[in-house]
């Protein structure tokens, strides 16, 4: 069985059924102006990622294996944002309201779009989603079963909220996780430290942790 190489122990892989999943790599999330830096963050540790996350998302196309991204925003309605959600974050602007790229987090919105340079091609699937983790309230689930998809390779941000907490609910599904260490980033460089030692804890707990360089040359000969 091939392997990658991967932190506590080797990733066996089954390149049949990998798939990668980018994670909220969104304009509002990485650009000065945008969402993320209304609430005081540092954004250039999030575009920093982005050649790292643009070689994973090529490789995986070179090889034919599935590339999916999430986005996380919401209906212009507001009908799937709980009150307890939008009353959190900066006082003055929060998700729904107006800001320098339309409204914040709101599906459709220039703001949310995924960032141009990591953009979806034709045939990859985007899953919207109102919440934190990928799988609640959206075909997720559906979509890697159809795929024949058991394995998961994640990229994106931020690590501590919304990449750790799809690979939890990745790995209650049954699915084996995989984090792109460069692939992913925090606001706060002591928190991705934090999700990275939780997450590949205990054996495993939650998932494995690789070099994209190694993920990379797994793949090449998928």
């Amino acid at each position: 069985m091939a392997e990658i190489k991967a932190e506590p122990f080797a990733f066996p892989v089954k390149h049949d059924q990998l798939a990668l999943i980018v994670i909220d790599m969104q304009r509002d999330f990485a650009e000065p102006g945008g969402f993320g830096a209304s609430l005081g963050n540092d954004v250039s540790r999030i575009t920093r990622i982005v050649p790292d996350v643009k070689r994973l998302i090529h490789g995986f196309r070179y090889a034919g294996l599935p590339v999916i991204h999430t986005m996380e925003c919401h209906r212009p309605d507001l009908s799937d944002l709980p009150p307890a959600k939008r009353d959190r974050g900066n006082p003055t602007l929060r998700i729904g309201d107006v800001g320098p790229m339309g409204r914040i987090l709101i599906s459709g919105e220039p703001g949310t779009a995924i960032l141009p340079e990591l953009a979806p091609v034709k045939g990859e699937v985007v899953i919207e989603k109102p919440g934190k983790g990928a799988f609640f309230a959206t075909e997720l689930d559906e979509v890697l079963q159809q795929k024949g998809i058991k394995q998961l390779v994640f990229a994106g941000v931020t690590t501590e909220v919304c990449v750790q907490t799809t690979m939890r609910e990745a790995n209650d599904r049954g699915y084996e996780c995989l984090l792109a260490e460069e692939a992913t980033e925090s606001y706060f460089p002591e928190f991705k430290a934090a999700a990275i030692a939780m997450i590949r804890a205990q054996g495993a707990i939650v998932g494995w942790t690789a070099h994209v360089n190694d993920i990379l040359e797994s793949i090449a000969h998928a």
